[in-house]
């Protein structure tokens, strides 16, 4: 028993930056933005909090630090796409290119820093106790601060009327605007909303779950991050769901190299990508659902006639 809840341990860990990243895209796209450059502003994130934690010795100023660089970047799709009023797919796509090469010539010089990152919680006599201890008391802060996450944008989603207006602007705009809702501020706090979270997954692996700063580290993570999103038909639980199935086969991956098994490491390395792919080719199949749950004017360019 104690060996499994270590497993439910580094399965939580695992998956909580799809947690973060997911759930800020789905926040976005229920707003009607699409926005495809989390895997950009997950790595300014992980470049901006490593860079201040190792500057400053202040593991939580870094973590700061990534959701500011994250929310920038998301601040830079808003002004072309809702204000410039750019093709979203192109933007993001762009997006999250200069994202990935501006965090690699950034961190260039910080590839072999080391740094104290944020350690799990260890409470003398809770984390020890037999089976339950380390599986509700000894994970990473920032795994409860995404529970906490999950908990509040479902809470403001489906129970608050500003919440209700955010899904009104993802329906329909045109409506929304005519009853005197300011759509594009709204989808502009969604965006930065959406980057900050991004920055933030970026800045839990960096100084929490490595913590060390790698070139691509996030390694394709943001792109599963917004197939979650779809995978999960925009609902937040099915999106903490499939985070922690990604973090749970990651981890099985793990495992299997570390047996020694006769399986080739690339093979292995597939795994959670693979999972992945099935699952979102099984969902994609009933067509119903997927229209009956994405926002509808997900994608379109809007700006309010004057």
């Amino acid at each position: 028993m104690d060996h499994v809840a270590g497993l439910l341990v580094l399965t939580l860990a695992a998956g909580t930056p799809l947690v973060y990243a997911a759930l800020g895209e789905l926040v976005v796209e229920k707003a009607g933005v699409l926005n495809l450059g989390v895997e950009g502003m997950m790595l300014v994130g992980a470049v901006a909090a490593f860079i201040v934690a190792a500057r400053t010795g202040h593991a939580w100023l870094g973590i700061l630090a990534g959701m500011a660089g994250g929310a920038a970047l998301a601040a830079v799709f808003a002004i072309l796409t809702l204000s410039l009023l750019a093709n979203q797919v192109a933007a993001g796509l762009a997006l999250s290119l200069f994202g990935i090469g501006l965090s690699a010539f950034v961190g260039l010089p910080y590839v072999n820093v080391v740094i104290e990152g944020i350690r799990p919680f260890a409470i003398a006599g809770i984390s020890d106790l037999p089976y339950v201890g380390k599986l509700l008391f000894g994970h990473n802060p920032l795994v409860y601060l995404s529970i906490a996450e999950f908990a509040a944008i479902h809470w403001f989603l489906y129970s608050t009327r500003p919440g209700l207006i955010v899904r009104a602007v993802g329906e329909s705009p045109q409506s929304a605007h005519a009853i005197g809702f300011p759509v594009i501020r709204i989808r502009y706090l969604a965006v930065l909303f959406g980057g900050a979270s991004a920055g933030l997954a970026g800045a839990y692996l960096a100084v929490a779950y490595t913590p060390l700063w790698a070139e691509g580290m996030t390694a394709g993570r943001g792109w599963i991050a917004l197939a979650l999103v779809v995978f999960a038909t925009w609902k937040p639980w099915r999106v903490v769901a499939g985070a922690y199935l990604f973090g749970g086969v990651t981890l099985a991956q793990f495992q299997a190299q570390a047996s020694g098994t006769a399986i080739p490491s690339q093979l292995l390395s597939m795994l959670p990508y693979l999972a992945t792919v099935i699952v979102l080719a099984v969902i994609s199949r009933d067509a119903v659902m997927i229209r009956q749950n994405a926002p509808a004017s997900l994608g379109k360019p809007y700006h309010p006639e004057h």
